[in-house]
């Protein structure tokens, strides 16, 4: 991302630590653009490095299942063995020899590189040991994809084991920059390892590449010393947490917040951010609200909208999008949005631009992968076509994932295939019933806050807790603390216990849960 994109984008980071999970939610202009949630102890996740053994080869694929762990055998393509899938398998052998000594990876002389056009059992037998790292997490009811070309990233630079090249981002337009960086990235790179130049390098000294590609190496001798005696399935080295992952790669001079809700993981973003870019440490901030974070800062309401089937956007335009097994599809509709002093081409013309952008947003924010087929209102000029493809293709900037774009057919169909490495992001959106809370059976309304003091009554006999946190429907909290005598202070002077009552948007109306000084639910 250049410097002049960065000063008309505006970023946000907000974590939310859960006991459970940690949700993280980007915004950039205030608009909520991307979502991860991370569960606790979560394994397999891309980049992971792991020990595993070779179960079954399929030459009709030209593929093998490889063990590492998970429930489902994990795939592995001859074409993802990398070229120096001999360097690393003899690196490999070496480490777990008997007894093996210190090993100088600089002076492994490298193998020569695999065939592309060969065959996997040219190169692997059932019951091998090998190296491979996680290239796309589970999904569905599938095992991971695995890689044997191993790359260590950082924020500057990508490391590869046994790679014989230097390459330069792309992205990085001058021409003397990328010479610049490469003749500098020559001159430091250790032998045996192949180097990529990150977009993040551009204008950067020696010094902080030179101390980063230090890190990188040492990160891959640490392997080393763990795989000597390990048998597979093992984890050899795990990636960074999501929100490291994040930091790490997207990291710019636009960013000028970080929210985090937790001390601990406070201390270790702030920290991480004072290693990678200490001049950003100040904008890592500590949330002590009382309210949920994501609803103080207003993320759950456009959560709430985003995730759904039907997603708005301006003036009353609106998406409709299907989840099927092989596709998605999005429609776009007009709604009630038109422009009497235009006629229906400039109209539809209008709402697909606004339209582009929107599905721009939705493919990061849900992650959505594989095939998107989308259905634009009908253009007959094919000006105006290729203004749609143009625009979708702009928006579609700073994409991290692979993707392609077709333009708009005689039918205005347009094709999108997207990569997707890890589960799409599912948020329920609909509420239960208020009145049956999906029973089907009615229940009276008023009678609610006797429901909670009934429940609580029984909750505080059987359980010791310093603080009694009720969460609740906003309207419900309101009304329990609403006034100087309000019914909160009732309930405290009754029962001798501390009490407070948070608003949840995310609740429904009837919908109430009781936790402890801890944040954790307390069930009974």
């Amino acid at each position: 991302m250049t410097q002049k994109q960065d000063q008309h984008k505006v970023q946000e980071l907000y974590i939310d630590v859960r006991a459970s999970e940690v949700s993280i939610a980007l915004l950039e202009n205030k608009q909520l653009t991307e979502l991860n949630k991370e569960y606790i102890n979560t394994r397999f996740s891309v980049g992971d490095i792991y020990l595993g053994k070779v179960k079954r080869l399929m030459p009709g694929l030209n593929a093998a299942f490889v063990d590492v762990g998970y429930e489902r055998d994990a795939f592995l393509h001859y074409l993802d063995l990398g070229p120096q899938f001999q360097s690393i398998n003899k690196f490999l052998h070496l480490i777990l020899s008997t007894k093996p000594k210190n090993i100088d990876f600089n002076r492994i002389k490298p193998e020569p590189e695999i065939d592309k056009n060969g065959k996997i059992t040219d190169v692997l037998t059932v019951g091998q040991y090998i190296l491979v790292q996680i290239a796309k997490e589970p999904i569905s009811n599938k095992g991971p994809r695995l890689s044997s070309e191993i790359s260590l990233a950082g924020r500057n630079l990508v490391v590869l084991p046994f790679g014989d090249k230097v390459s330069v981002s792309q992205k990085i337009k001058s021409h003397e920059e990328k010479k610049r960086l490469r003749r500098l990235i020559e001159s430091i790179a250790p032998k045996n390892y192949g180097i990529i130049v990150r977009t993040a390098a551009e204008s950067k000294m020696v010094a902080e590449l030179d101390k980063e590609l230090s890190g990188l190496t040492k990160k891959w001798e640490t392997i080393t010393e763990k795989l000597k005696g390990a048998k597979p399935p093992i984890l050899v080295l795990g990636e960074l947490d999501r929100t490291a992952a994040m930091l790490r790669d997207i990291l710019s001079s636009s960013f000028n917040q970080i929210v985090v809700n937790n001390k601990e993981t406070f201390d270790d973003v702030k920290l991480y951010i004072t290693e990678i870019a200490p001049e950003k440490a100040d904008i890592v901030k500590l949330y002590n609200g009382k309210t949920p974070l994501f609803d103080h800062y207003g993320i759950q309401r456009q959560i709430k909208t985003l995730f759904g089937k039907t997603v708005p956007f301006k003036n009353g335009a609106y998406l409709i999008i299907e989840h099927t097994e092989a596709a998605h599809v999005i429609d776009v509709n007009s709604g009630n949005r038109s422009n009497s002093e235009q006629n229906q081409e400039n109209n539809a013309l209008e709402i697909n631009l606004l339209a582009a952008e929107e599905i721009a947003r939705q493919l990061k924010l849900r992650d959505m992968g594989g095939i998107i087929v989308i259905d634009f209102i009908d253009l007959h000029d094919v000006v105006n076509k290729k203004k749609v493809y143009q625009k979708m293709i702009d928006s579609m900037q700073g994409e991290r994932a692979k993707y392609h774009v077709t333009p708009l057919s005689r039918f205005c169909l347009m094709e999108i295939t997207r990569q997707r490495v890890r589960p799409e992001i599912h948020v329920k959106t609909s509420e239960r019933c208020p009145t049956c809370n999906g029973s089907g059976k009615i229940s009276a309304s008023i009678n609610l806050v006797d429901e909670i003091e009934n429940n609580m009554k029984f909750l505080l006999k059987k359980y010791t807790v310093k603080k009694l946190i009720i969460k609740t429907h906003p309207f419900v909290e309101a009304y329990i603390n609403k006034g100087f005598l309000s019914v909160r202070k009732k309930w405290q002077k009754q029962f001798r216990q501390r009490i407070v009552v948070y608003p949840m948007m995310e609740y429904s109306y009837m919908e109430y849960h009781f936790f402890n000084e801890s944040d954790e639910e307390i069930i009974f």
